[in-house]
């Protein structure tokens, strides 16, 4: 790599301030920070803490979380092709695995391309650094969609996602909403028949030779798509674990789910509060849901069910768009689980509920953190003798 590093060292005088490529420098600047650790430190003054890690290498380990999630739901594209042909018991691992590679790349390709295109663009425009932030939401979007979402669509998505959620906002760190919800919302509310379908969760065309072509009235709603046409989900519960169902790419598998999450845990990179909690809101309603007669499902087929331990892993632990302080966390991850099932439950329209939980919750968040401060700097004025 020290090739790489001096090469970059010959290079950087074009770049900066006089050189001939200056109107670049973004691009350079966040190329190399993305490599490197940059040297620069804090020269102003006043108090200033230093970390081994920045928010570049943040981002990098919580793709590195995703990808259990994203290499499952690649080889269950597959696996969901070849079942729905019949002709699963005759293909390989790795014929299944490279026929889900095929249809899941261009997604992730035009995520990163039309995001990234933009925050470089947007970045040059304004003179600024590239930020990193898209580094995740570029690999959330694209695990969060069905398969048979169209590419134009995914595109459409993205663009709206950075500029309306983000760069508007002030880009990374300062927007309210996540981006890779945003960019699902959008394409629910506008793209209705092509998110909620019974077609679009398996792929149906062969690619390149591999795995199958489905006939047109081929159907294959999710589990939690069943239960809301009322039809008995002919899943089992080891299935949903495992991740064998059809739905969103990398929403599927709670197995990889949780290496994710142990992953984040382990760092220190998640909120362990908010990520718990979320679980803690969703079980309490499910609970009483259930106990009630208002649903037949389990909390275990909840969770297991759906996207909602996908978001309760990687999108309400979001460090930007989720409550900050220590209490804050427990109140945003109980309202974020706790709101998830009752939307699914109250409304059988809208089968899934985590997206728009955390929309909610992360509306909330900053609100929540504002009383939670309030409240802490009441109680130290009374001890303090101030009124």
């Amino acid at each position: 790599m020290s090739f790489l590093r001096n090469y970059l060292n010959k290079i950087k005088p074009n770049f900066e301030e006089g050189g001939k490529l200056h109107a670049f420098r973004s691009v350079f600047d966040g190329f190399e920070t993305f490599l490197y650790v940059p040297n620069d430190t804090a020269k102003a003054g006043g108090v200033n803490i230093h970390d081994a890690i920045d928010s570049k290498r943040i981002m990098s380990m919580v793709v590195i979380a995703l990808m259990p999630a994203m290499l499952f739901g690649m080889y269950n594209i597959g696996y969901q092709n070849y079942f729905a042909a019949g002709t699963l018991a005759s293909a390989g691992f790795f014929e299944i695995f490279f026929y889900g590679f095929l249809a899941v790349l261009p997604k992730i390709l035009v995520s990163y391309i039309v995001g990234l295109g933009i925050e470089f663009a947007w970045a040059q425009w304004k003179g600024e650094e590239i930020q990193e932030g898209y580094l995740v939401s570029g690999i959330i979007i694209p695990l969060i969609i069905p398969i048979g979402c169209p590419l134009w669509m995914l595109a459409l998505a993205c663009a709206f996602s950075v500029i309306f959620c983000k760069e508007i906002f002030g880009g990374t760190g300062m927007n309210i909403f996540n981006p890779a919800i945003a960019a699902r919302m959008f394409l629910f509310f506008a793209y209705p028949a092509k998110m909620t379908g019974d077609q679009i969760w398996v792929a149906q065309d062969s690619i390149f030779g591999l795995g199958n072509t489905l006939p047109d009235g081929f159907t294959a709603a999710t589990p939690l798509g069943q239960i809301a046409q009322g039809i008995t989900p002919d899943a089992s519960i080891m299935d949903m674990a495992l991740g064998f169902i059809p739905g969103s790419i990398g929403e599927t598998s709670l197995i990889a789910i949780a290496i994710g999450a142990i992953i984040l845990l382990w760092t220190g990179i998640a909120s362990w509060r908010t990520m718990l909690f979320v679980f803690v809101g969703g079980a309490l309603m499910s609970f009483i849901f259930h106990e009630t007669g208002a649903s037949p499902l389990t909390t275990c087929q909840h969770f297991a069910m759906g996207g909602f331990c996908f978001g309760a892993v990687f999108m309400a632990t979001d460090p930007v768009t989720s409550c900050r302080t220590t209490t804050g966390q427990y109140i945003y991850g109980f309202l974020i689980g706790a709101m998830a099932i009752i939307i699914r439950v109250m409304n059988a329209g809208y089968p899934e509920g985590m997206m728009l939980a955390i929309f909610f919750g992360n509306m909330f968040a900053p609100t929540i953190d504002h009383f939670v401060v309030e409240r802490n700097i009441s109680k130290r004025l009374k001890r303090g003798g101030t009124k």
